[in-house]
């Protein structure tokens, strides 16, 4: 099981890489399905792993694109928490979540994902000299409403893999 696990997370890993390059980028908002793997990860194997595959997963992102700056590991953070949250709520409920407790994990955490890259935008924008009330906060509505129908999509997705996934799992 810990060759599955590992070989698991660092497929996770690359795929929320491979993901955020799969995304639509709108001035200051980017829709993309690159918590998809997090979210797996968390679910299945706890918040360790859901940490492990936000944090380094995000972190190459960030390097392959931007390098590493001095706000990096706000950028990073976010996707590090969703992976611990879903993980830690996962891991309480033995695994064995219900759709209600599943809805309610992942769209806690898109909100909670979207307000720390607001935080990282604001903090960011202030070092690097760019800070406008509008470009930080103007859309942020959308910003939480575009998290909400993320989410949708996410359980769209998890709800049929994870059944496959646990098998594969248990074999």
């Amino acid at each position: 099981m810990k060759t599955k696990k590992l070989v698991l997370n660092a497929l996770f890993i690359a795929m929320y890489v491979m993901l955020s390059y799969v995304s639509l980028n709108l001035a200051n908002m980017k829709i993309t399905l690159s918590g998809l793997p997090i979210i797996i990860g968390g679910l299945l194997f706890g918040p360790v792993s859901g940490m492990e595959i936000g944090l380094l997963g995000s972190f190459l992102d960030q390097f392959l694109r931007y390098g590493v700056t001095a706000t990096t590991l706000l950028w990073i953070l976010p996707a590090g928490v969703r992976g611990l949250m879903i993980g830690a709520y996962a891991r309480h409920y033995s695994y064995r979540l219900n759709n209600g407790q599943t809805v309610f994990i992942i769209l806690f955490s898109a909100l909670v994902v979207t307000a720390m890259n607001t935080a990282a935008m604001y903090i960011d924008s202030k070092l690097y000299g760019y800070y406008s009330w509008v470009y930080v906060f103007g859309s942020l509505t959308l910003r939480y409403v575009t998290a909400a129908v993320t989410s949708v999509v996410y359980l769209l997705i998890i709800t049929p893999l994870l059944k496959h996934l646990r098998l594969y799992l248990n074999h």
